[in-house]
């Protein structure tokens, strides 16, 4: 399978290196990478990581002005994209598909040839405009997914936080990635009378 990642210029760049990370372990997922340069200044800013060890963990590396990239088309298959972190700005490109930038032909490109497409959208708090795309984007067939912690797996770290959070992603296209603590039922204490 080939799957595209973009990076935008949201806070929470590490969700998409992390996911560059558990699929470089993915002997059957072929990655495809764009970072917005907003992304490329919030992995210089949020994370101890350079951009071009960013992009090495991806099998292809595409400019986010290359509009003729092999992504850009929808002969050429895919098993679909993530946009990891999605910024407002990316989000509002994809709803309206202005397709300025290759993140946001891409993830065109996923919705016409129906192809998933998985936005983790990261922005706190959220105005009306916000929402109105976010309730546009699943009306299109996308999946929104933020990036918010679970408790039920008791995360020791933020690492915990993150890897949950990308492996519940990666669930989406039927990819187990092994970093996901499952969900195995409650033993939950009564008391008598409840």
């Amino acid at each position: 399978m080939r799957l595209i990642v973009g990076i935008s210029g949201a806070s929470g760049v590490i969700y998409g290196i992390r996911m560059l990370e558990v699929l470089k372990d993915q002997p059957d997922v072929e990655t495809h990478v764009v970072i917005s340069n907003g992304g490329k200044l919030n992995i210089a800013i949020e994370t101890d990581w350079d951009v071009n060890d960013v992009e090495a963990l991806a099998d292809e590396v595409h400019s986010d002005q290359n509009l003729a990239a092999t992504i850009a088309s929808g002969s050429f298959k895919t098993g679909g994209m993530v946009i990891a972190p999605c910024s407002m700005k990316t989000l509002s490109g994809v709803v309206n598909s202005y397709a300025a930038t290759l993140i946001v032909r891409a993830a065109d490109v996923a919705l016409k040839e129906n192809r998933p497409l998985v936005l983790m959208p990261r922005e706190t708090p959220l105005h009306h405009g916000h929402t109105r795309l976010l309730h546009e984007a699943t009306g299109m067939g996308i999946t929104i997914a933020p990036p918010m912690p679970a408790y039920y797996n008791k995360p020791q770290s933020v690492d915990d936080i993150i890897n949950h959070n990308v492996g519940r992603v990666l669930d989406l296209f039927g990819l187990d990635s092994s970093i996901v603590k499952r969900w195995a039922g409650a033993k939950l204490n009564r008391r008598s009378g409840d």
